[in-house]
């Protein structure tokens, strides 16, 4: 299925955010690296709650055959990557998060807004 890069960063966003993620950030990053578009960070409470947030936007996208290109750090679940080409998800476990600061590194990056009750 073919999708929009920002499409598919709410449509993640929405899918993590339904199984009770936390500090949901969506980073526009196409102006600054060639990696990827837009950037979905998010949190989990613990690293069984990360590996079910990353395993839920895998299962949610596959079903609309939308599928991975990689995935790193699901074992340890407390940094998880899920790179989906033009969309780059982090999920993190807090500590994590507070520890490699991504909205820091990235601090030149546009923060997209969005409702999640709306999208």
């Amino acid at each position: 299925m073919q999708i929009s890069s920002d499409k598919l960063a709410f449509k993640i966003s929405r899918i993590i955010d339904d199984k009770k993620g936390n500090d949901i950030k969506i980073l526009d990053v196409k102006n600054l690296s060639s990696i990827a578009d837009y950037f979905v960070i998010a949190t989990g409470n613990s690293t069984r709650h990360t590996i079910a947030l990353a395993d839920e936007v895998e299962k949610k996208l596959n079903e609309e055959e939308i599928f991975i290109n990689h995935k790193e750090g699901y074992k340890e679940g407390k940094w998880i990557l899920l790179d989906y080409i033009d969309v780059v998800v982090h999920i993190f476990t807090k500590e994590e998060r507070e520890f490699y600061d991504l909205e820091r590194i990235w601090k030149d990056a546009k923060y997209v807004e969005f409702d999640i009750d709306t999208m």
